[in-house]
């Protein structure tokens, strides 16, 4: 591209001398011709009127009086009638400008300037222009120089970001060139970044949050499957293989929750549902793990309430929050169900040590662990809470409780309030 703006800056240029160069070469030309023969006229109607002045006079007219009125380099010969003629200077050899004038006495004045001197001041005329013309070449190089390298170094530059988007570098340049085409060029290179980088780190995001959301459960399933194996009752086979396969179930509504909130975080597909049966679903999904760990697993409160939301996001949200405690918490983990105002509330406590203080407000962020863990499971919960008008808070820190706040569905009749806690 620098070659070509170069090239065509170069030719332009070179046109435009070769139009008014040569122009300008035949005017500075034919002045110069017409300047040499004005001066040998002019010259020659001097010498007359000098040697007219003379004969009036009756003095002497010699080639001696004469010399100093006629230029080194012109000739000059006056013939007066009756008199021998006087010559100036040396008769030019070759072509020559000439001019004759005559006097009032019949005396005639003939001066002639050889042509060479007029082709030599043509010479350095037409010198000076191609020196100019020169200097204008090298003035349009140099431009074309400056404004090939400003319009192709953008390019290149544009050209390299272009290729570190494809070798997945997203980080977007935010680099402007004062050019608006190249600048508008930069702007969609940039948004692409942007939007480059979100998809990456959404994908990252989702994979993370699978991995995640997906070990309990298929480790709760190969347990069951292992069951399976280990006995010969039919009866324990048919509900082993029962619950495994609602945990499959499970496992699917995750992963599509898992997809949909990763394409929109806000988009949700509440329903009205029967909280009770996704807290007894998950107090039988993770009274195994419990048992093994030599801990309980409690709930308690207002029974047969009907909230609205997704089940499988709030079977996560609550799997998530009982995971937490059986990994970082102590003693029994009670779940709580309860209603304030429209909203219906189920908590989360152990007799663990709680939240450490400096985490704060912090512990839903990502990455974000009291402990040796992924910092993952809190966040993707409050994300799942979120996209279906919930949220999911800390209600206190030491001892931890967590609340997922969801919205109430109108109270049936039957609705009553269990105020004894229910042991597992």
């Amino acid at each position: 591209m620098r070659r070509r703006l170069i090239n065509s800056t170069l030719a332009v240029v070179l046109v435009v001398i070769a139009v008014f160069g040569v122009s300008l070469v035949i005017v500075e030309t034919r002045t110069i011709t017409a300047g040499a023969q004005e001066r040998v006229e002019s010259e020659a109607g001097r010498l007359v009127a000098i040697v007219d002045s003379r004969l009036m006079a009756a003095d002497r007219i010699t080639e001696g009086v004469l010399q100093d009125q006629v230029g080194t380099e012109r000739y000059a010969r006056i013939e007066i009638p009756e008199r021998a003629p006087i010559e100036i200077g040396s008769k030019p050899a070759g072509d020559v400008i000439q001019a004759t004038a005559t006097g009032e006495q019949g005396e005639t004045v003939t001066v002639q300037e050889p042509r060479s001197a007029v082709t030599g001041e043509v010479g350095r005329t037409m010198l000076m222009i191609g020196l100019v013309a020169l200097l204008a070449v090298i003035a349009a190089v140099l431009l074309a120089l400056r404004q090939a390298n400003r319009l192709a170094s953008p390019l290149t530059d544009l050209a390299q970001t272009a290729e570190r988007l494809g070798s997945g570098d997203p980080r977007p340049r935010h680099r402007r060139y004062g050019v608006p085409e190249l600048d508008r060029v930069a702007d969609v290179l940039d948004s692409s970044a942007e939007r480059i980088a979100r998809m990456l780190t959404a994908e990252r995001r989702l994979a993370a949050d699978a991995s995640h959301q997906l070990r309990t459960p298929l480790t709760a399933l190969s347990m069951r499957l292992e069951e399976i194996t280990l006995t010969d009752d039919p009866e324990t086979v048919k509900e082993e293989a029962t619950i495994a396969l609602a945990q499959v179930e499970r496992l699917t509504d995750v992963v599509e929750r898992l997809l949909t909130n990763s394409r929109d975080p806000r988009t949700g597909s509440a329903v009205t549902f029967d909280l009770d049966e996704v807290v007894t679903q998950q107090i039988a999904e993770w009274l195994p793990a419990y048992r093994s760990a030599g801990r309980a697993l409690v709930r308690s409160g207002k029974q047969h309430l009907m909230a609205t939301g997704t089940p499988g996001a709030v079977a996560q949200v609550l799997a998530a929050l009982i995971e937490n405690s059986l990994m970082h918490g102590g003693g029994t983990v009670a779940l709580r169900t309860r209603v304030t105002g429209n909203q219906v509330v189920i908590e989360v406590t152990d007799e663990g040590p709680g939240v450490p203080p400096e985490l704060g407000a912090r512990i839903f962020e990502r990455t974000i662990s009291g402990r040796n863990s992924t910092g993952i499971g809190l966040a993707v919960a409050r994300d799942l809470a979120e996209a279906d008008g919930g949220r999911l808070e800390m209600l206190q820190q030491k001892p931890p409780v967590f609340g997922l706040f969801l919205s109430r569905s109108r109270p049936e009749p039957g609705d009553r309030a269990e105020h004894e806690p229910t042991v597992r």
